[in-house]
């Protein structure tokens, strides 16, 4: 028999960590090209937000191999009702008349600038995120399952590489084609597709910390064995 939720020490702090990292890195970061010159690969660009939409993934991981894809399933729609309301919230302000002074018009503009492609974002940050996550995650529980829990590295690479290629496939397309050039559209997918499965990477000796320690305070190893995959079900 499954504890309730409220039973882990844990799962909300990561709930919530995760759904600020979404937030974040998808409002702030997700529209802005930016470019480094590394050496021997030369000018590389790629989406600021890559730099931190890559934690939310790791977050997916240690969710789905410490407290199964069920209890995964609750977070990844907390961040779709996050996504959702920030959308409403920034259509509301920008529709909204400014002070006619010199000021709050200037702002307005400014506003408009970061936020007037927020419906776009919104939109393809919704589909790409709901799609990706629960490709990860299904992909995680499954090889758990088949691998009895060994080579937790090769999950969380394997699951990050599936979800990954589904999120930014279907992110940029929706929010960014027809206002980047087609160029620049496929080099930022593919440079974001590959910086963000090469954090996890990177990560991977952290991801082992994280999920060792909540694995030995939550008192739990979660295999789902008997899950309903559903992505609608909202029970874990």
């Amino acid at each position: 028999m499954q504890r309730p939720i409220a039973q882990y020490r844990y799962y909300d702090f990561v709930m919530a960590a995760f759904v600020t990292v979404l937030l974040c890195s998808n409002l702030i970061g997700a529209a802005k090209a930016a470019q480094v010159t590394l050496p021997v690969l030369g000018t590389v660009t790629f989406g600021a937000g890559v730099l931190f939409f890559p934690i939310s993934y790791i977050f997916g991981d240690v969710l789905t191999e410490v407290y199964g894809y069920g209890r995964d399933r609750r977070v990844i729609w907390a961040g779709f009702g996050a996504l959702v309301f920030a959308a409403v919230m920034a259509a509301v302000v920008l529709a909204l008349t400014p002070v006619n002074d010199a000021f709050n018009n200037n702002y307005q503009q400014h506003l408009e600038a970061v936020f007037g492609n927020t419906w776009r974002i919104v939109t393809g940050s919704i589909i790409a995120f709901w799609s990706g996550s629960f490709v990860n995650s299904y992909v995680m529980a499954k090889m758990k399952v088949r691998m009895q829990g060994r080579h937790l590295w090769m999950r969380t690479i394997g699951s990050t590489l599936c979800g990954e290629l589904v999120d930014s496939g279907l992110f940029y397309v929706i929010a960014f084609y027809g206002i980047w050039s087609n160029q620049q559209l496929l080099a930022v997918t593919v440079t974001q597709y590959v910086l963000k499965t090469g954090w996890e990477v990177v990560m991977t000796p952290v991801t082992y910390r994280v999920v060792a320690f909540l694995k030995r305070k939550e008192n739990e190893d979660y295999f789902d064995t008997h899950t309903n995959f559903n992505p609608f079900k909202l029970k874990s």
